[in-house]
């Protein structure tokens, strides 16, 4: 028999923090046509229903959105932009089928606080991947609006509204959010659920991602120091044992536990 679909809690402020990820945990990003195709249809849909877009940031397989609906209800604006890119994903991967698990998982933010303690999480998610060292540097998510002035062309992010909550200047409402992001988070955030084991592939895809591009046997020409320290992230992945970071990157695996 199955189960009721359980009704989404209703905002009384109209924000809230969405998780939309891929079926099965799979990629739903690939390429950098991906990312600015998928950014491309929030800011098409975002200037006909006029909701705004306080923070978002698209990982691999998941992405997180912090919305403030307007003229349409968050489900039917999110219904828009998943069957967008959806079916764009589809195209131009030659496949059919769901993109995204289920329907959209998503959480009331109801006060100045929590607002501001979301942000800093959904900022934060690729430092806790270890993709970069520091928020504002991860090119996929809303994090650098904040920290500088975009072009126009580059706009996604309606930043006014919490840079005011800060201060009433913006350039003190800046300084004042980045002490903010510094801070460690100790909230319960809703998130997707973690898979405890990496596989392979995916511990792949990874490292080259964190080379920029380049192949994993780009390790193998690394001097020690350079190389030791990029193994050392890598070992404090979730989900990856030390053999299985050898087996991927071809290291020899006394070298992958000396580092």
């Amino acid at each position: 028999m199955m189960m009721p679909r359980v009704s989404r809690e209703k905002s009384r402020s109209g924000i809230y923090h969405i998780v939309l990820r891929g079926i099965n945990r799979q990629d739903i990003f690939h390429t950098e046509e991906d990312f600015l195709n998928f950014l491309g249809i929030v800011k098409r849909v975002k200037a006909a229903q006029q909701f705004q877009l306080y923070a978002y940031c698209l990982m691999r397989n998941h992405i997180h959105l912090l919305i403030h609906e307007q003229n349409e209800d968050i489900a039917k604006t999110m219904k828009r932009i998943a069957v967008s890119y959806a079916g764009w994903y589809n195209s131009q991967y030659e496949r059919t089928g769901h993109v995204f698990q289920d329907r959209f998982k998503s959480e009331p933010v109801e006060d100045h606080q929590y607002l501001l303690t979301v942000l800093r999480y959904i900022h934060n998610n690729p430092v806790k991947e270890y993709l970069v060292t520091n928020p504002e540097k991860y090119r996929w998510s809303s994090c650098k609006e904040y920290y500088e002035d975009a072009l126009p062309i580059d706009e996604v992010t309606d930043t006014a509204y919490i840079l005011g909550v800060f201060s009433a200047d913006k350039e003190t409402g800046r300084t004042l959010l980045q002490d903010f992001m510094k801070l460690q988070d100790f909230d319960q955030i809703l998130d997707i659920e973690k898979r405890e084991r990496k596989s392979d592939a995916e511990l792949e895809a990874h490292v080259e991602y964190l080379l920029d591009g380049q192949p994993v046997l780009r390790l193998a020409t690394m001097n020690k120091q350079e190389r030791n320290s990029f193994l050392q992230q890598l070992k404090k992945l979730k989900g990856v044992t030390q053999r299985q970071i050898a087996r991927v990157t071809g290291l020899n695996p006394n070298i992958i536990f000396k580092a």
